[in-house]
């Protein structure tokens, strides 16, 4: 399975979207989109490519092909979104940032390898 189709799938699953409705919003065949997320597919329409972005608010600005760690591709990807979010609502993004932050302080309560 390519690594974007299985970021695309784990994004869907997350959102608890099936996929022949998923697949209906964004205008192709559930057969399609299951090829997508397997990797049968190796093309993908630029306008489907719109739909995904903006239907999943996935944000495709970096090569997704680069690391297969799904923890490396998930804090990117927050990242992301907290940089979209900081433009659209500043408090909330803010708010988040500041959650993670105490959150790993917590946890790393102790730790001398987290600086």
């Amino acid at each position: 399975m390519s690594n974007f189709g299985q970021q695309l799938r784990q994004i869907r699953q997350q959102k608890g979207i099936g996929l022949n409705e998923f697949a209906k919003e964004i205008g192709v065949s559930p057969a399609y989109l299951s090829n997508l997320e397997t990797g049968k597919t190796q093309t993908i329409q630029l306008e489907v490519l719109n739909k995904l972005q903006q239907e999943l608010h996935m944000i495709i600005t970096k090569d997704v092909s680069r690391n297969d760690d799904p923890t490396v591709w998930r804090t990117d990807r927050i990242s992301e979104l907290l940089l979209y979010l900081q433009h659209t609502n500043p408090t909330a993004a803010d708010y988040l940032m500041t959650m993670v932050e105490q959150g790993v302080e917590l946890f790393t309560a102790g730790s001398s390898d987290i600086h």
